[in-house]
């Protein structure tokens, strides 16, 4: 893929998920070359923030001419001061895809170096160790980009073939030379907000695998209680004009097109009753978990399309400090790094996974419980009652794991922390909102994972594996590949595993 100056969510995809190689155009480059030579000529003799000055609250110091360039490895260094588990390499890659992007853009000033190095090792998946901890969010991810860049000078440590190995060794090893500083590529590296951008796009990604999924399970359900059709109709939904759940009703008709258990309401309940007849044997309507899915799960949508909206404008906007400006000939102080934008989506994001998770535990608890569905056994035990235990277990996990995505889902935005002597006075706390928004995600995937699993279990139980829509029916052959009919209790964690991988991994799910 060749890329120049605007990068979608999809070409994101493309290159992190579907592994595509990059090349660099010719025009990119040449904005890259015009941006470092006007800057090197600009920046003599005047004073620049980050050129020849201290950083941050140090800015009021005036740095020699001789000392600039060790300034900038003065910096990489003090700053590689992350802790924690290190990102996993997918968000790694998608952070380093976002950092060339922005630098490519022609407002940094770099050598044209760092955007051919970052294109090699995005391709040979030589994936920099950036912690998850250590970043305000605020100048940007300060200390997790530091260590991106101490990868570009030859320092530090990355992983490369599901190994954690010296930057040095590697580098020797397939023949990459580190950048040399010219004149601020450390601050230009690490002054902006790529690290939580890429969190954030897989997040986006996965939390559209989840958004598919929920739709297809709450179809299955509302077919294992042979449900009626209309509070997914287009009559219905059309009455409320809100996209995402005409979207999410619109969705629900297509899955459930050919299914045999989907009743109409015209057919049973809109025909003549005998009128001493007072307690109806069918439900008149479904409890809201199963009826009110358009209306759950559209609000979902909706936030999930417009987060992907403001992380496209943020990979494709200069976001370092301060902005070259080679058509005005000016350079720019501001504070385009500072990550509020991501922090607030990454927020709402996690949110609402966190309801399409209440939603699923909701949904469970329904097929479980068989005083309220009134067709299945008790915790859709196909066993011996009072013996075995169906999905008892289990569902202890799925609940437990629901109630510490509610606990996450206080917003990381409004927990700013004044730091760097009161420079950085107001934060957004961007990556850390991004990286508990990746563990309500995956929360999620486990809480589904045993959704899935009972639905089959309840499908096996009713007999209507040949009475399903041909979206349940995919699913259902795709669970049992995994975990067979089970009437005899069995260990189940390896299992749960299995199914999660399964659902993390299956793109075809989600097309």
């Amino acid at each position: 893929m060749k890329i120049n100056d605007h990068l979608n969510i999809q070409d994101f995809q493309k290159i992190i998920i579907g592994n595509q190689k990059i090349e660099l155009d010719n025009e990119l480059l040449q904005r890259v070359e015009k941006s470092f030579q006007f800057l090197k000529e600009f920046s003599k003799n005047k004073v620049i923030y980050g050129v020849n000055t201290g950083f941050g609250p140090m800015a009021q110091f005036k740095i020699n001419d001789s000392d600039t360039h060790q300034l900038q490895y003065n910096l990489i260094r003090s700053h590689s001061s992350g802790i924690g588990n290190p990102l996993p390499a997918d968000e790694v890659k998608a952070c380093m895809l976002a950092r060339l992007n922005v630098l490519s853009l022609g407002h940094s000033g770099v050598h044209d170096s760092v955007i051919y190095l970052l294109k090699e090792l995005i391709n040979r998946d030589v994936t920099p160790i950036i912690f998850e901890h250590g970043g305000v969010g605020a100048s940007g991810d300060l200390v997790q980009l530091a260590h991106l860049a101490l990868v570009l000078i030859g320092e530090g440590e990355v992983f490369y073939r599901d190994e954690r190995r010296s930057t040095k060794d590697v580098f020797g090893e397939l023949g990459l030379e580190p950048i040399k500083v010219e004149i601020r590529e450390g601050l230009a590296l690490m002054n902006g907000t790529s690290v939580m951008s890429g969190i954030g796009i897989v997040n986006a990604y996965k939390a559209s695998q989840l958004t598919e999924i929920s739709i297809k399970l709450s179809c299955a359900i509302n077919e294992i209680v042979q449900a009626y059709d209309d509070h997914f109709s287009e009559s219905l939904n059309a009455t409320k004009r809100h996209v995402g759940q005409q979207k999410v009703a619109e969705k629900m008709r297509e899955y459930l097109s050919d299914s045999q258990l989907i009743r109409k309401r015209e057919d049973h309940l809109y025909t003549s009753f005998e009128e001493q007849e007072k307690v109806f044997k069918d439900k008149v309507q479904e409890y809201y978990s199963l009826r009110c899915v358009p209306q759950i799960l559209g609000p979902v949508l909706d936030t999930l399309e417009y987060t992907e909206v403001v992380l496209e404008n943020e990979i494709n906007s200069a976001n370092d400090n301060p902005i070259i400006n080679v058509e005005d000939q000016h350079v720019y102080h501001g504070g385009n790094f500072h990550g509020d934008y991501i922090s607030l989506e990454m927020d709402k994001l996690k949110i609402v996974v966190t309801k399409l998770t209440m939603l699923a535990e909701r949904q469970l608890n329904y097929l479980l419980n068989s005083k309220i569905n009134e067709i299945l056994p008790p915790f859709v035990n196909l066993g011996k009652l009072g013996f075995n235990f169906g999905m008892q277990g289990v569902q202890f996990t799925a609940t437990s794991t629901t109630a510490e995505s509610q606990m996450l889902s206080n917003p990381m935005y409004i927990h700013s922390i004044p730091n760097n002597n009161d420079n950085q006075d107001i934060v957004s706390m961007g990556t850390n909102a991004a990286v508990i928004c990746r563990k309500v995600i995956e929360n999620a995937f486990e809480v589904l994972s045993i959704e899935l699993i009972t639905i089959v279990q309840a499908i096996e139980y009713l007999g209507f594996q040949d009475k399903v829509s041909s979206s349940t029916k995919e699913l259902y052959d795709e669970i049992r590949k995994i975990i067979p009919a089970f009437s005899d209790d069995m260990v189940m964690y390896p299992y749960l595993q299995k199914v999660k991988e399964y659902l993390m991994k299956t793109e075809a799910l989600y097309h």
